[in-house]
């Protein structure tokens, strides 16, 4: 029998992922791939809505991809590819873009939080359009799941949405994908602002913890992690955020309920707290760091492996876009 399709991207805007995205998503990617049709993705089309330079793309897409391949995505049992080599994805956002209304795309409320950090005026139509390009992304691969987290309930909403007038319009061609609901992973807080998430858009370079971070700078952000008055390991998200956020990368980095920490470094303070969860985060990054340095210093073996991945995704897209310029009524060219 078949196992379900999955279908998942993430955008190389960053160096280095940390430990808030690789804890929600790239370690539940590796788990998926024992049970699922894996497909995922770079999602460097996406990127550009922010416009890094072109030299800054190509080098976070092969670090973004070796970080994924380092952390365990089997190039064997998994289909990951860049979304630009693909090019049947722009055609199929431009088709949909033209099956949907003015007033659902502005509805999408990540354009609205966007829009207001970069202002309007300089916010341009990729980001008001890029939820329509996040719908042809899925529906290209026919995915019966689509991970999410909370932020994206409302784009899978829309993708859905768009399947179903495609289908009801034009005869059935799209599988109407449905929600993956990702483990509850503990919000991971800044190091240095236990009350806010930890985010590369908004976290200081000493509030994150970089996957790809030597173990000497790791250490020592863990080491002047931001805590709280006493000395008691315990946690209480309200008056010990910076404490409880620091058991919470250590239990969900160990498999250690928080309760059995609490016990052990009663009455050892926060010197010796910090000291193991710092080894903890360092021994839990090292295999992916060390993976991933590896296969950047063949760039050629890292594309080609790449170029695999961007075959096996266009037979599908290939296949799904007949079928749509079919239906949509485009002439096939002879």
């Amino acid at each position: 029998m078949a196992r379900p399709r999955v279908l998942s991207g993430i955008q190389p805007t960053a160096e280095s992922f940390h430990l808030g995205n690789f804890l929600g998503a790239v370690r539940q990617w590796v788990d998926m791939q024992e049970t699922h049709d894996a497909f995922y993705f770079i999602a460097d089309l996406h990127a550009i809505t922010v416009n890094p330079s072109a030299a800054e793309l190509r080098r976070r897409t092969r670090v973004s991809a070796a970080q994924l391949f380092g952390a365990g995505i089997d190039p064997e049992r998994s289909t990951l590819f860049v979304q630009s080599q693909v090019r049947e994805h722009a055609e199929l956002a431009w088709i949909l873009m033209c099956n949907t209304g003015m007033g659902e795309a502005a509805r999408m409320t990540q354009f609205k939080d966007k829009s207001a950090k970069y202002g309007e005026s300089s916010a341009g139509v990729g980001l008001f359009t890029y939820p329509i390009l996040q719908a042809a992304d899925i529906l290209m691969y026919q995915a019966d799941f689509v991970p999410v987290g909370g932020d994206q309930k409302q784009h899978l909403e829309l993708t859905r949405d768009l399947a179903q007038r495609f289908n009801s319009r034009y005869g059935q061609t799209f599988t109407v994908p449905a929600p993956y609901i990702l483990k509850e992973v503990e919000k991971i807080a800044d190091l240095q602002d236990p009350l806010a998430k930890m985010s590369k858009s908004s976290s200081s370079p000493q509030g994150l913890l970089e996957v790809l971070e030597e173990p000497g700078p790791l250490r020592k952000k863990i080491m002047r992690a931001v805590t709280d008055t006493g000395s008691e390991v315990v946690a209480d998200p309200e008056n010990k955020p910076g404490v409880t956020n620091l058991l919470r990368i250590q239990s969900v980095l160990t498999g250690t309920p928080i309760p059995e920490l609490e016990a052990r470094y009663a009455g050892l303070g926060y010197g010796a707290f910090k000291k193991d969860v710092a080894e903890v985060v360092v021994d839990a990054f090292a295999p992916i760091r060390e993976r991933t340095e590896k296969l950047l210093s063949d760039e050629a073996e890292l594309d080609r492996m790449l170029a695999v991945g961007a075959e096996r995704a266009s037979a599908v897209a290939r296949e799904t876009m007949e079928q749509v310029r079919e239906r949509v009524g485009f002439l096939p060219r002879r």
